[in-house]
């Protein structure tokens, strides 16, 4: 039923691979596993009232519930019991991340949730996306549920405020962050998703993103240029390496110039690119430089879907995301790991429900993971539990497997 652990559906997380000295031991396994029981009350409110309700109304109602609980106080007192444990501390991009686990970008695309986000354990919150004009997005509705899979399908439009309004929102969560700091209390890393306005023609994307990492480069710890997603028309041809690599040393340039330090980059690509396309992407990172790659955002493809053909059908077009995006979004990652430099940073997303999953990505070569649909079906102790799971495994499951023979 929704809100359940359904490691055991994703087949990435339950294909057997073989053993290597990285791979978390059968207890530590059974502790993760206790440490990822579900929460009853929240797999009750979503099977009798969230699950009732438009996927994108019930959102809202959970982004402002979470803002309330932040202007009462509760976060504080959250964060107690949600705080990743010290030795999930990662090194990554020259930064600390407070743990290799984060939320990717969709959740919060105007930076108006990060900090109570981050209370419930996510090491970063990767906002946006953002584009440079404020723009509302596709007609709704836009957000939908394949209850059956515990996937969503979305066709949002990147529905954003502008990089301008966004600006003044991370200033004042930059403020708080080092506040945060000094207190001795958990603080995230924020990283910004940036795409294209809608309006805007390919012919003119690079000014475009220009103008987005003018306004929010300075505010970021890193930056994304979202190439990938498959809801703006034609976004996705930029993917193409003709197209790529002006854009991303314009981006580069631009973002250090106006912070007046080093910004680090990276790229995020579709599952749904051919292999040789992704080793054009890895070739083109590594030829550029560039900080690192973001693998997976949603699919555009319908198989290995469980829910019946009519449901998909009725769903329509847009974005899947969920466990069956895992295997597909675990293939792109050991391919860009294994064509990479071992210094190039790859953050993996796409299919995580469990701290398995999470230790999975970690061995088979990704620096950081990211998660968002599970956290929708699982609730707020989600992150929790997948902190606590990894934390029961460590330090095996943040050991990466020996590649390159």
């Amino acid at each position: 039923m929704p809100g359940e652990n359904i490691a055991a559906e994703n087949p990435a997380a339950s294909a057997p691979s073989a053993a290597t000295p990285s791979e978390p031991t059968r207890a530590a396994r059974r502790a993760a596993t206790a440490a990822e029981a579900p929460d009853p009350l929240y797999s009750f409110l979503f099977r009798r009232v969230f699950s009732r309700m438009d996927p994108e109304h019930a959102h809202h109602l959970v982004v402002r519930g979470l803002r309330l609980a932040e202007s009462l106080g509760a976060t504080r007192l959250l964060e107690k019991a949600t705080r990743p444990a010290p030795e999930l501390e990662r090194h990554v991009l020259g930064r600390r991340w407070p743990s290799p686990f984060g939320l990717a970008a969709g959740f919060d695309k105007g930076a108006v949730a990060v900090l109570p986000l981050a209370a419930l354990g996510f090491g970063h919150v990767e906002i946006g996306t953002v584009t440079a004009q404020a723009q509302s997005g596709n007609a709704r509705p836009r957000l939908l549920r394949l209850l059956q899979d515990r996937a969503l399908i979305n066709r949002m439009g990147f529905n954003n405020d502008g990089a301008e309004v966004v600006r003044g929102r991370l200033d004042e969560v930059r403020h708080r962050i080092e506040n945060l700091k000094s207190a001795g209390r958990h603080a995230p890393l924020v990283g910004v998703n940036i795409g294209k306005t809608k309006v805007v023609p390919l012919e003119d994307a690079v000014e475009d993103y220009l103008l987005s990492a003018r306004r929010l480069a300075p505010v970021a710890d890193y930056l994304v240029v979202n190439v990938s997603s498959p809801n703006t028309p034609g976004l996705r041809q930029l993917q193409d390496i003709e197209a790529l690599r002006p854009l991303l040393e314009a981006v580069g340039r631009e973002a250090d110039s106006v912070a007046r330090r080093h910004v680090p980059l990276l790229v995020k690509i579709a599952p749904d690119l051919a292999d040789e396309d992704v080793d054009a992407v890895a070739d083109l990172v590594a030829d550029l430089g560039l900080d690192g790659v973001i693998a997976t955002n949603t699919t555009i493809s319908r198989e290995g879907l469980r829910s019946s053909r009519q449901a998909v059908e009725k769903a329509g077009a847009g974005g899947l995301s969920g466990p069956v995006l895992a295997a597909r979004s675990v293939e792109v990652l050991r391919r860009l790991r294994e064509r990479l430099p071992e210094e190039t940073t790859v953050i993996s997303v796409g299919g995580v429900v469990s701290a398995e999953d999470v230790a999975q990505r970690l061995r088979h070569g990704a620096d950081l993971v990211q998660g968002y649909s599970a956290f929708i079906y699982q609730g707020p102790l989600w992150v929790r539990r997948i902190n606590r799971g990894l934390a029961a495994m460590a330090p095996e499951c943040l050991r990466r497997e020996t590649r390159r023979g």
